[in-house]
């Protein structure tokens, strides 16, 4: 039962922090790697590989959230809907395509570097404390008036910077939505239509690089480990539900400071656990 708490406990952590703004790596150093050490319960690859599982959990919740612009920007809706929406009114494949393009190229380029030399807690600390910085300047300077106020309204070249800013998410700590968020205010998205172009991003980098740990990994999926991981999905999938649903209400209200001020404290409360 401990072990099925700890996956549950897990799912919960990653599925609240994958998509704020706050660095999933950082809590995952004090839950995991600090508190519970799962890595303890059955050995390092099955730690590492339930990590990959529950990002999937993550995942599919932000394909439930955004289904309707998924279907809609696969041209699906005439089948699923029986209505065909305008091009005009919907996000496209290629506004996708060329947001995720540099952080792919980059993340195949150097997954080997970044896994070898960039996982550690003070890269960490020194990838939360930046990224923090970084979005209280975006907060600071960003457009009076944004540009795009619906994600479906972004033009090619904003879809491009935000995927530049997103290569920051490359070092651990620094945080997917956070750098991204980001860039998308600073290039004159309100905070809102930059959030939902970050989290529909986030499905086919997250996806791809998860399905090629899988493949990596596949023979730690023993039947004695099937239990750990499908707790830990579980609970990942619906805590990223709650976390996308309620976040998307609240962040063009409160913007992005707090959440800046929060991991600047996380940052200092790691530190000192471990110093």
């Amino acid at each position: 039962m401990w072990e099925l708490f700890v996956a549950f406990v897990l799912g919960v952590v990653e599925g609240l922090t994958e998509f704020a703004p706050v660095s999933s790596t950082g809590h995952m150093i004090i839950f995991d790697d600090i508190l519970f050490q799962s890595k303890e319960l059955y050995s390092q690859e099955v730690a590492n590989t339930f990590k990959v599982v529950i990002q999937l959990g993550s995942i599919l919740a932000v394909v439930f959230v955004f289904k309707d612009k998924f279907i809609n920007m696969l041209g699906l809706e005439r089948f699923l809907t029986k209505q065909k929406q305008p091009a005009s009114s919907r996000l496209s494949i290629i506004q996708l395509f060329v947001g995720i393009l540099p952080a792919g190229i980059l993340g195949v380029l150097f997954e080997d570097f970044i896994d070898e030399h960039l996982f550690s807690v003070e890269t960490v600390l020194i990838g939360l404390v930046i990224g923090a910085f970084l979005m209280i300047a975006a907060d600071y300077f960003r457009p009076k008036h944004p540009q795009v106020e619906a994600v479906e309204n972004i033009s090619l070249k904003q879809a491009f910077l935000m995927g530049l800013f997103q290569c920051l998410a490359l070092w651990p700590g620094f945080s997917r939505s956070g750098s991204t968020i980001s860039g998308g205010v600073l290039v004159g998205l309100n905070h809102r239509a930059s959030s939902d172009f970050t989290f529909i991003m986030a499905v086919p980098i997250m996806l791809g690089a998860s399905m090629l740990s899988l493949y990596k990994n596949w023979q730690y999926f023993t039947v004695d480990v099937i239990p750990f991981f499908v707790v830990g999905f579980i609970s990942a999938f619906i805590f990223a539900l709650l976390a996308i649903r309620f976040f998307l209400k609240l962040i063009n209200k409160v913007k992005l400071v707090p959440f800046a001020i929060y991991r600047i404290v996380l940052a200092v409360v790691i530190w000192l656990i471990i110093m």
